[in-house]
Formats: C-alpha cells, sequence, structure tokens
C-alpha cells in the first residue's frame, strides 16, 4: 500500500486550491501585513523588521515549510509608508515558491478623526520544482510499493511572473479596517494558458480596535475579525488578543467553507524593541477528516528600529499581535 505520507502530499498539492486556496496561509497577524496590504506600510508607526517562520502540517514529515521577512516604516518624504517582503514557500520538496514584492500606502487625513491609506503593491513569485523524489501513479506496482520507473517526462524548469495588489485601510479613533485585492493581474504560474491553473484574484477584510481594560496596569483588548475569499475559497474568523506592557496572548477561531473550524492560540513577548512570538493553530472539526489535528506552528522575531517623530501628523495603529 502506499504509505499515509505520499498520499497526504499528493492529495495536498491536487486539491492544493480545496485546502488553503491558491496561497500558502502565512495565517493572521501583524507579522505578514504588509503582504496581504500594502495599506499597512508604515502604519505601526515604527520602522519594523518582521521575520517568522511556519511549519505546516507538523509531526507527519509532509515536509510542508515557509519562512517570511518584510520592512516597512513611515517615510515624511513620501507622505505615507513603504515596505517590501520576501518569502519561501516549501512544499513537500517538489514545489517551491519564493515570492517578494514592494508596497506603498499614502496616508491621507480625511476629517478631524479619520484617516485613509491607500496602499500599491508590486511583486514577482517564482515557481521552481524538484521531481527528484515524487510518486507518480505509474511508478505503483501492483502490490502497492513504489519501484517501477515512470514513463512520464516532466519539466523541472521554472516559472517567474509579476503581480500587482491594492488596499485601503480606514482608521477612526482607536477603531481600524482594511481591504485588500491581491492578484490584480491574475498571473499563470503554471504557464498553460488555461484560466483555472491563474491565481485568482484574493479579496481580505480585516477590521479590529482597542478596548482600554486596565489603565493603570496598561492592559488593553484587541479584538479583531478576518474575512479571506479567493476563487471558491472563502475563510472567517474572530478573536481578540489581550497584552500588557511585556507579554500578550491571542485565540482566534477560523471557519472556511470547506466546513474545517481551526483554533489558533499564541502569545508574544516583549523586550524593549523585541518582540518574540509563538502560535499554534489546530483543527477542531473536519468534515472530510483529511486534516490532522495539528495544522500550523509558527515563530517570529520582531525588531523595532525607531519611532515616527511626534511633529509629523500621521495616525498610527497598533496591529493585534497574532
Amino acid at each position: 500500500m502506499i504509505s499515509p505520507p505520499v498520499i497526504m502530499l499528493m492529495c495536498f498539492i491536487i486539491s492544493h486550491e480545496g485546502l488553503y486556496g491558491q496561497d500558502i496561509d502565512h495565517g493572521p497577524g501583524f507579522q505578514t501585513s504588509v503582504m496581504k496590504n500594502p495599506a499597512f506600510a508604515g502604519s505601526n508607526g515604527e520602522s519594523m523588521l518582521r521575520l517568522s517562520y511556519l511549519n505546516l502540517l507538523p509531526g507527519r514529515n509532509y515536509n510542508l515549510h515557509s519562512v517570511y521577512a518584510s520592512y516597512d516604516s513611515y517615510f515624511p518624504a513620501i507622505h505615507g509608508g513603504a515596505g517590501f517582503y520576501v518569502a519561501n514557500d516549501y512544499i513537500g520538496g517538489i514545489i517551491n515558491d519564493i515570492k517578494g514584492g514592494l508596497s506603498y500606502s499614502y496616508f491621507l487625513q480625511a476629517g478631524k478623526d479619520f484617516f485613509i491609506n491607500a496602499g500599491l503593491s508590486a511583486s514577482f513569485i517564482h515557481r521552481g520544482f524538484n521531481f527528484g523524489n515524487a510518486v507518480l501513479p505509474d511508478m505503483i506496482d501492483n502490490m502497492g510499493g513504489v519501484s517501477l520507473p515512470t514513463s512520464d517526462v516532466l519539466s523541472e524548469k521554472g516559472r517567474s511572473v509579476v503581480d500587482v495588489g491594492t488596499g485601503f485601510l480606514f482608521i477612526w479613533n482607536r477603531i481600524f479596517a482594511g481591504f485588500s485585492i491581491l492578484h490584480l493581474a491574475e498571473p499563470d504560474l503554471s504557464g498553460s494558458g488555461a484560466s483555472v491553473e491563474s491565481l485568482k484574484r484574493k479579496y481580505s477584510i480585516v477590521a479590529s480596535g482597542e478596548l482600554e481594560i486596565n489603565k493603570k496596569n496598561h492592559l488593553n483588548a484587541r479584538p479583531m475579525a478576518l474575512l479571506e475569499l479567493q476563487g471558491d475559497y472563502f475563510i472567517a474568523g474572530a478573536g481578540s488578543v489581550i497584552e500588557s506592557n511585556h507579554l500578550s496572548v491571542n485565540a482566534l477561531v477560523l471557519a472556511d467553507n470547506n466546513k474545517n473550524i481551526d483554533i489558533q492560540t499564541g502569545f508574544s513577548i516583549h523586550s524593549g524593541s523585541l518582540i518574540f512570538l509563538y502560535n499554534y493553530r489546530f483543527n477542531l472539526s473536519s468534515v472530510n477528516q483529511l486534516y490532522p489535528f495539528s495544522l500550523v506552528h509558527q515563530t517570529g522575531l520582531a525588531f523595532s528600529l525607531n519611532n515616527v517623530e511626534k511633529r509629523i501628523r500621521v495616525k498610527t495603529i497598533k496591529i493585534p499581535e497574532l
């Protein structure tokens, strides 16, 4: 019989859109905000360097990993924020997606307490292949073993495409909401020219605010909600972050149209200009039982390099540290 890891990996690649949409799910939160919505560039009021690592479906030896790095800041000369990101999604040793992009956000004061950031991003995606360890259907013998040579000729030639995205961030007092559209160009990573192979536009909405629990102890709650739609796949979530001066804890419930219900919990530790975070996502309910219990481990670091000058009239926000 074919081993479960081989079956799962083949299902993951073939049904990639049904499981995670067409993009690797880097998860909600401030670590990937510049990639998911260019309007967030510089909105934190600090120059931020963010690094994170994700191990997807851990414990099953599926070899699914992703690393991410970004930098963004506010720049008075351009009346807004700018930043860049780089990500590498390593899928089972067969597919390797390298992504990178630049983001710009223009800051506009639309009222006394109302601010709008309008963002634009330009990016590239390079998909590479390595079929050295791939198991194809004609390699499986009658006894279920993997022993026969394949008759398929597979090209390992990679493909690079360019892409653009846009987004908006609306800020009122201690409440903000962001809306973005990624993959406006709907790039074709396969090169086949078939519309079904093109990356579908991804629509994202996120909203959050700040509630003061104990002013003396600097204890705050940051509830948030999110929605993402790509093609026929959508996911929604809601939760909250409870934070103090040096520690934050979070919990978030996520549900998608494949009838999966996931829970993400985690914490972050603040020490001066350094933030360390850890998140763990697990599957609470899965109709087809395809998901294992453990879905994602995420660790990350964020470095605050400098603050926006107080004399500059810009509205900054505190993104929930998920």
